[in-house]
């Protein structure tokens, strides 16, 4: 067994123990199957699979779409209010443990109300375990409302005027699920809308799908994150704009391995989108199902790739850096991350 370079290892426990924002976690997919087995028997939800044992054993994914298929269906015991407070209340937690200070959540609506569920149910489930992380925890955190892309414009249209009562819940609106085949542009005259509101906008590109997408979240959506966005480096101009425009790339590694966009952690891109200067950060993206919240995948990314403690840094930079918080709450998160690296530095 080789061993671990002492600055490797000082950089991973560095990565475990400073303060971090996460910027690209679907809350759905923090649903671990022992809660998955919990609200299923709470709320009468039959199960095809037999054990929480049976269950883990089905992660296992050759690519987005095999994945999204056992993402939906877990999510399929949710539909009461609770549900989605225990499911948030539950990530909260874990993202506490990981010392993570800010977090923006995504949520898919349109998951649950195709079902049956209120919007309502969806929205104030999640806003009352942010409230619940803000007061117990100190960790302050947003909403942002995703369209599902691989369905219409107009029933984007449908989940968005069905949300907007509940705008003083959401901050912003994302674009995932089923990248291949579903460009941004699909979704332009939504997100004008979205922007038109003082919604913030972020967008899935460039995981699955070409550096196109990435442009086209830009210049159609006029994105302000790019979500994932790991294929730029196929594109010297778009790598460029990114890099002069400082657009974040909210980059989930755990979750490119999962979903074979690399073969390896060992060939991720991470230290050639901090050595092009650009945004990155580190994120889990969908936890439960990718093996690691978000200290996992720091720390597996530190190791496959001998990140040093300057690049630790600068992606937890990074991450406020991205954040839609305000001017003071950025500053104070910087100041609490100065204040913790200090005795690494000494």
């Amino acid at each position: 067994m080789t061993d671990v370079p002492t600055s490797v290892q000082s950089a991973a426990d560095l990565a475990r123990r400073i303060p971090k924002a996460e910027l690209h976690i679907h809350i759905e997919g923090s649903l671990e199957p022992e809660l998955i087995f919990a609200l299923a028997q709470r709320n009468g939800v039959a199960l095809t699979y037999s054990s929480v044992e049976a269950l883990r054993a089905a992660y296992a994914f050759s690519d987005l779409q095999s994945f999204l298929d056992i993402y939906y269906a877990g999510a399929s015991v949710l539909l009461h209010e609770a549900d989605f407070f225990d499911m948030a209340w539950a990530y909260l937690q874990r993202a506490h443990a990981d010392n993570v200070v800010h977090t923006e959540i995504f949520f898919d609506p349109q998951t649950h109300t195709a079902r049956g569920v209120p919007m309502a149910s969806v929205i104030l489930g999640l806003k009352r375990a942010c409230d619940r992380a803000q007061a117990e925890l100190g960790l302050s955190s947003h909403l942002i409302l995703c369209f599902l892309r691989h369905l219409s414009e107009e029933d984007a249209f449908a989940t968005l005027e069905a949300a907007i009562p509940l705008r003083e819940h959401f901050i912003g609106v994302g674009l995932d699920s089923s990248e291949l085949g579903h460009p941004p542009e699909k979704f332009a005259r939504v997100f004008a809308r979205c922007r038109e509101l003082g919604l913030h906008t972020v967008a899935h590109a460039g995981e699955e799908g070409p550096p196109e997408y990435i442009w086209q979240a830009l210049d159609v959506l006029k994105a302000e994150r790019i979500d994932h966005g790991v294929r730029c480096l196929e594109d010297a101009a778009l790598v460029a704009r990114l890099a002069t425009s400082r657009i974040p790339l909210t980059v989930c590694p755990l979750s490119n391995l999962k979903l074979c966009v690399v073969s390896s952690l060992a060939d991720h891109p991470m230290k050639r989108l901090l050595d092009a200067g650009l945004c990155a950060t580190v994120n889990s993206d969908d936890p439960a199902y990718f093996g690691g919240y978000l200290n996992e995948n720091f720390l597996q990314t530190v190791h496959a790739l001998c990140l040093s403690a300057a690049d630790v840094v600068q992606l937890a930079r990074n991450s406020f850096e991205a954040s839609f918080v305000s001017a003071e709450r950025r500053a104070e998160m910087i100041r609490i991350l100065e204040q913790t690296i200090v005795p690494h530095q000494s």
